[in-house]
């Protein structure tokens, strides 16, 4: 029997890691097509597998129990375009929605960071955990900093 007011996208391995980890610990939420296995295990992260899920329906339930930081100035980040997707024009509309659900769950406006590529690998490797989805959305990556509950 599920337990009462726990977002039925969030498995029981989600909801550990979302209870052991502490204010200021990274969550990576990774598109499909992101190396979440080898991320994880380049300084130990936490894998949590959510491979038919996008990160949307995950996002707002995560975000349903799961606070952000208050103390830094953006504490969601995403994966930048390289260069020459810039330069082709691409556009990532995944991010508003991402914006969006944001916004509402924190009550407020959060302006994401735009991480450079292989600095976004860089952060996800040190993130407490990695939740690999099924997300196919070109740049559909995002990290979130975990916050205190005020």
């Amino acid at each position: 029997m599920p337990l009462k007011k726990i977002p039925n996208v969030i498995s029981p391995d989600l909801l550990h890691v979302l209870a052991q980890m502490g204010h200021g610990d990274d969550i990576v939420f990774a598109d499909a097509h992101f190396p979440s296995n080898s991320v994880a295990k380049a300084q130990g992260a936490i894998l949590v597998r959510c491979d038919g899920l996008s990160i949307p329906p995950l996002l707002e339930g995560v975000l349903e129990l799961f606070p952000l930081d208050p103390y830094v100035a953006q504490p969601a980040g995403v994966m930048d375009p390289v260069p020459s997707d810039k330069e082709k024009g691409i556009k990532v509309p995944v991010w508003d929605k991402y914006q969006e659900i944001i916004n509402k769950a924190e009550g407020k406006e959060i302006s994401f960071e735009k991480i450079e590529r292989f600095e976004f690998y860089e952060r996800a490797k040190k993130a407490f955990a990695v939740v690999h989805t099924g997300e196919t959305a070109i740049y559909g990556n995002l990290i979130l900093k975990k916050g205190l509950a005020l």
